[in-house]
């Protein structure tokens, strides 16, 4: 299996992953309708395909055409806030764009799928870290869209012969050295602190100092962009069909992050207390001792002063981002 489409792939995650998979010998092409991802974004070496998921027909012409022996779906919309003022986005896009999708495949015989989930689907968890044994009761329409189509995938599997890896994770955080983080709406915390650094934010907030954390700051896990890719890719070579939790098994607080900044960046970056967002859990931190175990899944880059470091170094490059 060498030939990849890869859904979303002008997107943050996608881009990288698209680039892992080429560097790794695989031919790719990416498909995506650019409302969230950069034109810039997509690898000179894939094929794009300009399209949308609400489009069966185009999605069939792209795996017709690309010759996609496995599927990458990465194109969704993943804005926790604006889920739950706009619900019917997310299950449009998340679940029933992702039926399209799945039917698609059916009909061009296309029989492998990784799915890039999140750790959303567990709502705030009864225990940490967050493995898949835990029950997922999801507490925003993101993650509820998510969960439903990972159950949507459980029956693709079982009557259409379909085999997934579905990987649920929180932070991705980090860049490689051509590709990084440009989001319309920033609502991550790496690259809303290094805006800071870059003068083009004024302060960074601090939502909550009174969790019962060393710091009082929330705690939250960070895995680095391409470890992320590596596990895509790792998924593609799966035996069977599986669900899996990516995480570092450790966790860093936004106070810790803000002083890494600092130290990396040498910049003074202001922060401004704020009380505590509503449903926002003191911890969250996902264990992956089953994909380690698995898939062979070994994170290269866990320590989060290298995550930020790549992040800085491809914002200092690109302090516009894609420019568009």
């Amino acid at each position: 299996m060498k030939t990849i489409l890869v859904t979303g792939g002008a997107g943050y995650i996608g881009s990288i992953c698209v680039e892992e998979l080429l560097n790794a010998g695989y031919t790719v092409a990416v498909f995506d309708n650019l409302s969230e991802g950069h034109r810039l974004a997509i690898d000179s070496r894939a094929t794009f395909f300009q399209g949308d998921l609400s489009e069966i027909e185009a999605i069939k012409l792209a795996l017709r055409e690309s010759k996609a022996e496995a599927v990458m779906h990465f194109a969704a919309n993943a804005l926790v806030g604006e889920s739950m003022t706009n619900p019917g986005k997310y299950f449009r896009n998340n679940v029933a764009n992702g039926v399209n999708l799945l039917e698609a495949m059916v009909a061009e015989g296309v029989k492998r799928f990784v799915f890039s989930s999140t750790c959303a689907t567990f709502g705030i968890p009864e225990s940490m870290p967050i493995d898949e044994t835990l029950p997922q009761k999801p507490i925003n329409p993101y993650g509820e869209s998510k969960l439903m189509f990972e159950k949507v995938l459980r029956w693709y599997g079982e009557l259409h012969g379909i085999t997934f890896v579905a990987l649920r994770y929180f932070n991705a955080a980090g860049a490689s050295e051509t590709f990084g983080e440009d989001h319309r709406i920033e609502t991550h915390l790496i690259p809303n602190v290094l805006k800071v650094a870059l003068g083009q934010k004024e302060s960074v907030e601090i939502y909550g100092t009174d969790y019962p954390t060393p710091d009082g700051s929330c705690i939250r896990d960070y895995i680095h962009i391409i470890d992320l890719a590596q596990a895509h890719i790792l998924a593609l070579s799966a035996k069977e069909s599986a669900f899996y939790n990516l995480g570092t098994g450790g966790g860093t607080s936004v106070k810790e992050i803000i002083d890494c900044c600092r130290a990396i960046t040498g910049k003074e970056i202001k922060a401004v207390e704020k009380p505590r967002r509503a449903g926002d859990p003191p911890r969250l931190i996902a264990g992956s001792d089953k994909v380690r175990r698995e898939l062979g899944w070994a994170p290269k880059y866990q320590d989060i002063k290298t995550i930020i470091e790549s992040a800085w170094a491809w914002h200092v490059k690109h302090p516009n981002g894609y420019g568009d």
